[in-house]
């Protein structure tokens, strides 16, 4: 069973590492979307696989670190593209979310990214 929890939050960033006049690279912002996956077994008793809250427990504060922030000066988001948030983000929640299986990122309505962890494409 999958259980999965979304999060928003505004930040502001630009791309240092694409071409010559491409838009991204001068500093612009955007409304992010982050949706957490968790896998697992749904428990007999409480019939859930997790509460909600212990994943908006475990979440929160690392989104708090990015919410009305410039991307670029959190260490490791030097380049933050929805590609590198999505792996600092997994980085820094993975510890703290036992069953976590994937992570969305979306920093616009209709493009963003999924990442399911190191080793995966």
């Amino acid at each position: 069973m999958e259980l999965y929890k979304d999060f928003r939050f505004e930040a502001a960033h630009q791309l240092p590492n694409v071409p010559e006049g491409h838009p991204c690279a001068r500093l612009h912002g955007h409304s992010f979307w982050v949706r957490m996956t968790i896998d697992g077994e749904v428990d007999e008793h409480t019939g859930w696989l997790m509460d909600f809250a212990e994943i908006k427990a475990a979440v929160t504060p690392v989104i708090d670190r990015l919410d009305h922030y410039f991307l670029n000066e959190i260490p490791g988001l030097e380049n933050p593209t929805s590609e590198v948030l999505a792996m600092w983000l997994w980085e820094e929640i993975a510890p703290r979310l036992e069953g976590l299986v994937q992570i969305e990122v979306k920093e616009t309505c209709n493009a963003g990214c999924i990442y399911r962890g190191p080793g995966t494409s």
